[in-house]
C-alpha cells in the first residue's frame, strides 16, 4: 500500500452530507451523542472507502476527532490525519485553502482528494505544481458520496491512470 496513491477523505460533505440521507439506518448512539448529524453516515462508505486499497488520509477540519467520532462509525482503523497549518494567508490565485498543503503533503505520490470544495481552479493548480497526477473529486455536499463517485475514483485508480512506475500495482 506504501506506493499506491493516497487518498484524501473530507467529512464534511462527502461523508456527513448536508440533508439526511434516507437510506441509511439510524444507529440508536448517534442520536444519543448529542450530534444527530452524526445520523447521516453512511457505514457502507467506510467499507467502499476501505475498498479502494489505497491509504486513506483524514484532510478535514475534524482532524483528530475524525478518528474518535468518524471512523468507529464507518468501520475504518485509525488513520493519518492532516495537521493544517495555523496560516492566516488567503491562498494564492483564489486556490482552496487546502490545495497547496495537500499536494506537499502527498510530496512525490499520486493522490485522490475527496471533498465537496473543490473546484477547476484547484485542479488546475494541482495538474501545474503536483509532479505526479492527482484526481481532485467534488462531492456533492447534499448528498454525500454516491456510487458514481466511488465509480470515478476507481477508475482513475485503474492500473491506466497511475503514473508508469506504479503499473505493476494490483487494482
Amino acid at each position: 500500500m506504501e506506493h499506491r496513491p493516497l487518498v484524501f477523505v473530507d467529512v464534511d460533505g462527502p461523508l456527513i452530507p448536508f440533508k439526511a440521507r434516507l437510506s441509511v439506518r439510524r444507529r440508536s448512539d448517534d442520536a444519543a451523542s448529542g450530534n444527530p448529524i452524526l445520523e447521516r453516515l453512511d457505514p457502507a462508505d467506510g467499507r467502499r472507502l476501505l475498498a479502494l486499497g489505497c491509504p486513506l488520509v483524514w484532510a478535514t477540519t475534524w482532524m483528530g476527532d475524525a478518528n474518535e467520532v468518524v471512523a468507529p462509525r464507518l468501520g475504518l482503523p485509525t488513520l493519518p490525519v492532516v495537521e493544517w497549518p495555523d496560516e492566516d494567508e488567503e491562498p494564492p490565485h483564489g486556490l482552496h485553502w487546502k490545495t497547496a498543503f495537500l499536494s506537499k503533503w502527498a510530496g512525490a505520490r499520486p493522490f485522490v482528494w475527496i471533498d465537496d470544495e473543490v473546484a477547476d481552479v484547484d485542479r488546475r493548480w494541482v495538474a501545474a505544481h503536483h509532479p505526479v497526477p492527482a484526481l481532485l473529486h467534488r462531492v456533492d455536499p447534499y448528498v454525500g458520496l454516491t456510487d458514481a463517485d466511488f465509480s470515478a475514483v476507481r477508475d482513475w485508480l485503474a492500473p491506466r491512470s497511475i503514473p508508469p512506475g506504479y503499473r505493476s500495482l494490483p487494482n
